[in-house]
């Protein structure tokens, strides 16, 4: 196999190819963690019980610097530093855990926790000179600087190419000269420390900028505009950013001039995690919420739990919860363990762990009826508060894009090689043959999971069978379109729904074998009920992803739309 689909299941997956090394046995946090995590979490449930009021800081717009302060001795702020700049030099999925609790406690203190270390100093922490590690982790670690992740700009969202902050290099090279501003800045308000993309090529239309990321210091001359007032999260500090003439020495540039695109998606893969593991806090406070709703409301002489529509409510919150948990730690073990590629996995984390807390969300808020939409109950700050995650650190539909050409880009390249191979046989023998290993093994038989538990072989078989889906389907909308798959949207989102599906299962399946292969099935019964649930769930959801490609509305639906376009406007009346 091409190295690249060694070391990334997701990529080998469109291959055809279930790489079960990377996800067998299910990975469990390391024994000297555990004890180190356990401690961190307990000290975070006493703080927060103690002195944080999340509907006064959603009331207030504000978290009080008093309680960021005693967040900072708590080492709340150093989580993954290593422990010689001053950390507490946790491992992804340790870190994981512990976003995840402060995810269920406050969405706001969870967002500027993560903007401060999945993303606001990430970079100086992968991309980092010495020098650099050593000026900034250690105030970055105890909280005395704060961080934050400057990317976005009125005009560049998602597509980071259209950034227009400029950073001109002086005549003696020594340093940058910083002009722009960005928006909706996390930390903006109060940060020390920010991470900074700019151009540093010239603007030229039809041309990809070169982009390089900077350490750049509040006191260097950055100004912030005031916080904005938002939806939710409110009490995090959001706000704008101003470079007017910013200097920024030289030896400020993270990694190399011209590849901050690089560090930019090095950092919001690692960030998508942090993301995720919110997500799952929140979801387990939800479920918790609703699970005490449905034995104090009382209908027809009832409490509403023993209606069959509320269980059935309860029971695809908690499968869907339990798929989202299993993927976010799945992936947080790949990094631990320094697989070079998560990229596919940590976007499909972020997707999943934002529309499965939405789900959550909106079913609990649903189940608590009409106290949950009165704002002296936390049902609607908790809706609120979770209508970003599908939002920032990449839409969903870019990601959903991203998963799919990511993807198919393996497979691409194998087809450019068939291609030029048999232009050029001789040369081409080699390659040819291991293309044609991979397509007769595929014709042949598809390929099997062999480590999934024997009580897990129908499930086993469905994402067999559906793996095997997705690396047709992916070739076949390949030659189908070739270049033009880009522009293909719709492909996209059918191929990157099946990746999501297929990735959750197969996390959901090795985690429930572990369960069995430990406590035995009677032991393991919840954990093989949430599996059989939720695969059944996306069994019926991959089957009509693969009838939609031979039969679908996809045109009707482009031009619909672009009637509507010209009418800007629903174009009915009955007057």
């Amino acid at each position: 196999m091409p190295p690249t689909i060694e070391q990334s299941f997701m990529k080998a997956l469109f291959h055809g190819i279930i790489a079960e090394d990377i996800i067998f046995p299910y990975p469990e946090l390391p024994a000297e963690e555990r004890e180190t995590t356990s401690m961190i979490l307990d000290s975070v449930r006493r703080f927060f019980a103690a002195n944080v009021d999340s509907a006064r800081i959603d009331r207030e717009h504000a978290i009080d610097p008093g309680l960021l302060d005693e967040m900072k001795k708590l080492g709340l702020m150093g989580l993954q530093i290593p422990s010689e700049h001053g950390g507490i030099n946790l491992g992804a999925m340790a870190y994981t855990r512990v976003m995840q609790e402060v995810g269920g406690l406050d969405a706001s203190i969870a967002v500027t926790l993560g903007a401060h270390q999945s993303i606001g100093l990430k970079a100086i922490q992968l991309f980092g000179t010495e020098d650099q590690k050593q000026r900034y982790l250690p105030k970055l670690a105890t909280g005395e600087w704060v961080a934050a992740f400057a990317l976005t700009e009125p005009g560049a969202g998602s597509d980071a190419a259209a950034i227009k902050t400029r950073a001109e290099v002086s005549t003696d090279g020594s340093y940058y000269t910083l002009n722009g501003s960005k928006i909706w800045i996390t930390n903006g308000g109060f940060a020390d420390v920010f991470t900074v993309f700019a151009r540093t090529s010239a603007l030229e239309e039809g041309k990809k900028p070169k982009l390089t990321a900077f350490i750049v210091e509040r006191g260097m001359g950055v100004k912030s505009g005031p916080n904005e007032h938002k939806l939710g999260i409110r009490g995090s500090s959001t706000t704008e950013l101003f470079f007017d003439d910013v200097r920024v020495p030289r030896e400020n540039v993270l990694g190399e001039v011209g590849k901050g695109f690089k560090v930019a998606v090095e950092v919001l893969n690692n960030g998508r995690l942090g993301l995720s593991a919110g997500c799952i806090g929140a979801c387990n406070t939800l479920l918790r919420m609703a699970l005490d709703r449905v034995q104090e409301r009382r209908a027809f002489g009832r409490n509403i739990g023993d209606f069959g529509l509320i269980k059935d409510k309860i029971a695809t919150m908690l499968a869907q919860t339990y798929a989202l948990e299993s993927i976010t730690y799945l992936t947080a073990s790949l990094v631990d363990a320094r697989l070079p590629d998560f990229s596919l996995e940590s976007a499909i984390c972020k997707v999943a762990g934002s529309e499965t807390l939405w789900f959550v969300v909106n079913e609990t808020l649903q189940i608590a009826a009409g106290i949950g939409y009165m704002a002296d109950y936390p049902y609607e700050r908790h809706l609120r508060d979770a209508r970003i995650n599908m939002i920032f650190e990449g839409t969903n539909e870019i990601l959903r894009c991203f998963i799919a050409l990511s993807g198919m880009s393996g497979p691409g390249k194998a087809l450019a090689d068939v291609a030029k191979a048999m232009r050029e046989p001789i040369k081409g023998f080699g390659l040819l043959s291991d293309f044609a290993i991979r397509k007769a093994r595929s014709v042949l038989g598809r390929e099997r999971m062999t480590k999934a538990h024997p009580l897990l072989s129908r499930e086993a078989v469905i994402f067999e069978e559906y793996t095997a889906e997705l690396a047709t389907h992916s070739e076949d909308m390949l030659r189908k379109h070739g270049r033009e798959i880009a522009e293909m949207q719709y492909a996209q989102r059918r191929i990157a729904e099946m990746a999501i599906d297929l990735y959750c299962m197969a996390a959901c399946i090795s985690r429930t074998t572990r369960a069995i292969e430990r406590r035995g099935e009677d032991g393991a019964r919840r954990e093989i009920d949430l599996t059989t649930v939720f695969v059944g769930m996306a069994h019926k959801r991959l089957m009509q992803h693969v009838a939609d490609f031979q039969k679908n509305d996809d045109e009707l639906r482009k031009a619909i739309a672009m009637r509507a376009y010209a009418d800007r406007a629903y174009p009915f009346d009955i007057l």
